[in-house]
């Protein structure tokens, strides 16, 4: 298992408690992931696809908005702001990180659910300026569970950054079904797990497991990588 390393606040001047890095430091790409609403950065599923991409060659930065570093410290569980309202964090972390870039590293942004919807809000102004390559949504959240009119999709239809979604085939913020009805940026590919959940987790007796979806989303995040890196 790789070992993370932990960037410890006083390093850097940053809004979150701190960062997480997993994997080769001169790795050719570096994949920024957010965390999901209710999921801190150590949450499994982050710890488990951190790893994962880490063995694959692609290192991982993961961070926290401040409202989950305040959880952390013992603060109220309070809901996140509204992703507009994190945009401006997403893009500090960006900046922090594009200055340590390698040579010749090329850089990757999303997260999971949540944490991927935020990266999307800011990936064509950070593609148009040349500090990204693409977008990695993992489980984006389309919709409300249950209130599929309420699309969070708007910015998707023009989106001109390349994309890849990683979407559990039931996923209730998006189902697979849903998902191909919509109309979205044809910049946007998808890799659907099988019979996976929000978490990409399968139903069991279904032929999947929860393990072999992750490591599929894992295999369908390098082949998206490597063609960002041509």
């Amino acid at each position: 298992m790789s070992v993370s390393r932990n960037l410890q606040k006083g390093q850097f001047t940053k809004p979150m408690d701190d960062i997480l890095e997993t994997g080769p430091e001169n790795a050719r790409v570096r994949l920024i992931l957010a965390h999901g609403a209710g999921g801190a950065m150590t949450s499994p599923f982050m710890e488990t696809m951190a790893d994962m991409l880490a063995v694959r060659q692609i290192a991982v930065t993961r961070f926290e908005f401040g409202y989950m570093a305040a959880r952390r410290k013992g603060g109220k569980r309070r809901p996140p702001p509204r992703a507009e309202l994190l945009a401006p964090e997403y893009r500090q972390v960006v900046e922090l990180i594009s200055d340590r870039l390698t040579s010749g590293q090329r850089l990757l942004i999303g997260g999971k659910s949540m944490g991927g919807r935020v990266a999307s809000l800011i990936a064509d102004d950070l593609s148009k300026a040349g500090r990204i390559a693409g977008l990695v949504c993992l489980g984006y959240p389309f919709h409300p569970p249950g209130k599929p009119d309420q699309l969070r999709t708007q910015h998707l239809v023009d989106l001109e950054t390349p994309c890849l979604i990683v979407q559990g085939d039931r996923d209730p913020f998006g189902s697979r079904q849903e998902v191909e009805a919509l109309s979205l940026s044809p910049q946007i590919r998808f890799h659907w797990a099988g019979d996976g959940d929000h978490d990409l987790g399968p139903r069991g007796g279904q032929g999947y497991t929860r393990r072999g979806n992750l490591e599929s989303a894992a295999d369908a995040i390098v082949t998206f990588a490597a063609e960002r890196v041509c």
